[in-house]
């Protein structure tokens, strides 16, 4: 990996937005002719290509340059600085030709300026070496490679992350022409310049980790490989806790993906050499099962009450503070207020775990051994992963494979699955109706006399077989999805003409198998049930409906506006979705679904709410959790789901022009908002016709319901269409109204894969529900509802297995 800059800090995910408020100070202070309000451009700027919004980097380049000519002059060393920003823009939009006259530029002005013999100039050597390269000119990227670094050498000292970094740029360059003598001792001596001047916890000394990962992969030296990719992946661990302590969720995932190659080649590794299973089980429990979902909850716990959240946020900005110490070289740090940062911080961390229940729960990291000391004799966990493999440079080709616990074992096992591609030729079918596709697909392949090359193999073959081996004497798995795995419902797989997996393995799917080990919030004997819900607009019903203690109704605290649909779109048979049409129908069968299954849960002793009609409402739903009062034990909520798939950037950039006239549910960016439910009154914002003001708009997303608090209620029922599903990004699982859910802190889903017939999800649900409080466990219960509907319907498995259990 090459870097052009000293190092990329994980304040850039905040810092645009104090860059905006100074920008605006600049220039109602000193007017947008001024040398501060240039610097405080080409600032902004800076931040937003660090970022990698090169759209929003460009213009603000541009400007500070127009600035600087008129107020400094073109020779000026600031103006080079902006040339060279905009050079940076272009090169990283692979724009080279527009890039060299401006690198060239502020080359001859820095030379003329500030002289040969200065880190300056020594920069824009490195730069154009950096441009050379790219461009296949080796021989000219070296030249001025080596100039730079003398130069540096003579200003700054061997002992100087500058230096370093000129080092790595060059090792890179020979690495990448195959000389790696002459690139070994050069990643060697940057790695102990970065160690002795940052500190093995920067981000410079782990990417200098990686590239010599890269270079010992090469030559195939996998002995020295080993222990780099281990401390490499502690380092990527300590990083990334450090980022969630300031970041928001959205700004963690982005800055998670920086590590996704990282992580990708560590998969690989483990798929090629084997020997690093241990360190890519715990690496999955770290992002699958920590990161998003955890960190989400922490921040969630901690602002449950003023006090709590003023210490957060006080936690927030010493963590913020410590950041900003920690980027620096060492020898710039405040050790002193590094001391005394690290213990308040420390301090009040403890306090918020002593006092807030949960969150030192949700902090808890767990390791591969951990989860395998819960496990009984008779049982296993499964962590699934899906990667781009890598030999030691990224391929074309995605792998799927699976980490295999046990009892006794001294370490995971290993197990390769199949080929994405494989994966994608059974799911995603072509001119073949959704109910025939479903039922081919759960249904066992008949033999053939004649067997054909080009036929594809069974779904059992290429996600299950390869594990039986390792399985033996098990009788309950526990196991996480992952990549395309997620679409599938596993226990429904056949594995002969009368048995499927669920009859084969009691299976139990987790988000992560570290749940295993992290025990669950109790709860009383409450449910709370939705059904029977009235999508049309009536405002005088639904605000009679939901009146709150004081007597007043409730104040929308929507701020989504859906204002367009997409006609284009046909409806669907009465099923638990449809509707993008325009409208939301009726379920008939939601009604009757409440009403019995109200009735058995009353008879286990149950204090049941029921809502349905009008009283169905956002603001009747929204109201769990709060006040003081815990979530019900059992949610359960008989509707219409939806689900929009991430509309890929070229498409969203084409419309941008059209983005007022898009609904936010359908084009936003942030995935749990493309998700959600439909409850009373939706039908007027999904039509876009008028609403009274002061009303939720019915139409409750993902992201709405990961804000609540649902850590007592132990069991989540969604009996809707497609409420499964979301956006899968790496293996850190699905993000729509699963993650929602489980931010909130629900112990059990019930949700659906696809669009789930209206009758047979009414019978479906009964049998559950007969059965769980007949007195099996939840994972029993629902088997055996499943069991049921499937000999109910033979050779029909689009009417039962839609439905998955998640824990």
């Amino acid at each position: 990996m090459t870097s052009r800059f000293w190092s990329r800090h994980i304040d850039r995910f905040y810092k645009p937005r104090i860059a905006v408020e100074s920008l605006n100070t600049f220039e109602k202070a000193l007017g947008k002719e001024h040398p501060d309000y240039a610097w405080s451009l080409n600032n902004l700027a800076s931040l937003y290509l660090d970022m990698g919004n090169y759209e929003k980097a460009q213009p603000l380049y541009v400007e500070a340059l127009t600035v600087y000519e008129k107020v400094l002059g073109k020779e000026h060393p600031e103006y080079a600085l902006s040339l060279t920003g905009l050079a940076n823009v272009y090169w990283e939009m692979d724009n080279y030709e527009k890039a060299k006259p401006l690198y060239l530029e502020a080359l001859v002005i820095r030379e003329k300026v500030l002289g040969k013999v200065h880190p300056e100039y020594a920069r824009s050597l490195s730069n154009l070496a950096l441009l050379y390269k790219s461009m296949g000119n080796n021989e000219k990227a070296e030249l001025y490679y080596l100039e730079a670094l003398t130069i540096k050498e003579k200003v700054l000292g061997k002992e100087h992350p500058d230096y370093a970094l000129n080092l790595n740029n060059l090792a890179n360059l020979y690495s990448s022409m195959g000389n790696y003598q002459k690139a070994e001792p050069l990643f060697v001596e940057a790695l102990v310049i970065r160690e002795k001047t940052l500190g093995k916890e920067h981000p410079d000394y782990s990417m200098n980790l990686n590239n010599l990962v890269v270079l010992y992969w090469s030559v195939g030296n996998f002995d020295t490989v080993k222990p780099y990719l281990s401390e490499s992946a502690t380092i990527e661990k300590k990083l990334l806790l450090k980022a969630s302590r300031q970041l928001s969720e959205r700004e963690l995932s982005k800055y998670i993906n920086t590590f996704t190659g990282r992580q990708n080649r560590e998969l690989s590794f483990s798929q090629l050499r084997g020997g690093v299973s241990p360190i890519c089980y715990d690496n999955i429990l770290f992002h699958k099962g920590f990161m998003l979902n955890t960190v989400s909850q922490v921040s969630k716990l901690a602002l449950s009450d003023s006090v709590t959240t003023e210490k957060y946020y006080l936690l927030k900005s010493y963590h913020r503070r410590l950041a900003t110490q920690y980027i620096l070289p060492i020898a710039e740090r405040d050790s002193t207020l590094i001391a005394t940062l690290e213990e308040k911080a420390n301090n009040l961390e403890k306090e918020l775990v002593r006092t807030v229940a949960g969150f030192g729960e949700a902090l808890r990291q767990v390791n591969w051994q951990e989860v395998q000391s819960r496990l009984k004799p008779h049982e296993a966990a499964i962590e699934f992963v899906h990667f781009r493999y890598s030999n030691p440079e990224p391929t074309d080709s995605t792998l799927h494979a699976a980490l295999v616990l046990r009892p006794g074992w001294n370490a995971p096992r290993w197990v390769f699955l199949c080929e994405e591609k494989q994966l994608d030729a059974l799911l995603d079918p072509v001119n073949t109706q959704r109910t025939e596709y479903l039922n081919r697909l759960y249904t066992p392949a008949q033999p053939s006399v004649v067997v054909r090359d080009d036929e594809p193999p069974a779904l059992y073959d290429l996600v299950w077989a390869p594990l039986d081996s390792l399985l033996g004497s098990v009788k309950t798995v526990y196991y996480s999805p992952s990549g395309l795995l997620h679409r599938l419902n596993l226990g429904a797989i056949p594995v002969s003409e009368k048995q499927t997996l669920a009859d084969r393995y009691a299976l139990r799917q987790v988000n992560s198998t570290r749940e295993l080990v992290i025990p669950s919030a109790t709860a009383t004997a409450t449910a709370t049930v939705f059904g029977g819900i009235r999508y049309e607009m009536d405002s005088t019903a639904i605000c009679t409906a939901f009146v709150k203690k004081d007597g007043s109704t409730a104040k929308s605290s929507s701020e989504l506006s859906f204002s367009y649909i997409d006609r284009s779109l046909r409806p669907a048979r009465r099923s638990r979705s449809g509707g993008r049409d325009g409208s939301w129908s009726y379920l008939p069968g939601t009604e009757k679904e409440t009403t019995e299954i109200s009735k058995l849960l009353n008879k286990k002793g149950f204090r049941t709410i029921v809502k349905t009609g009008f009283a169905a409402s956002e603001e009747v739903f929204k109201q769990i959790g709060r006040d003081g009062q815990p979530s019900p034990r059992v949610l359960h909520i008989a509707t219409h789901g939806f689900f929009f798939p991430d509309p890929q950037s070229t498409i969203r950039n084409q419309q941008s022009a059209f983005r007022n006239q898009e609904p936010a549910f359908k084009v936003s960016e942030h995935p749990l908002i493309r998700s959600g439910l439909i409850l009373s009154g939706g039908n007027a914002a999904w039509t876009n016709q008028s609403r009274p003001a002061g009303l939720e708009d019915g139409i409750l997303t993902a992201y709405e319901i990961s804000q609540m608090n649902l850590r007592n209620t132990e069991l989540v029922v969604l009996s809707a269409c497609e409420t499964g599903l979301g956006d899968i990004e790496g293996n850190e699982g699905v993000y729509g109204l699963q993650r929602a859910f489980k931010i909130a802190g629900a112990k059990y889903l019930l949700m659906s894969l696809w669009k789930v017939p209206d009758q047979q999800t009414q019978e479906l649900m009964t049998a559950f529900y007969r059965e769980w409080t007949g007195g099996k466990a939840i994972p029993e219960a629902f088997r055996s509802a499943q069991a049921t509907m499937r000999k109910k319907y033979p050779g029909q498995p689009a009417m039962w297995a839609g439905f998955m259990l998640v824990e």
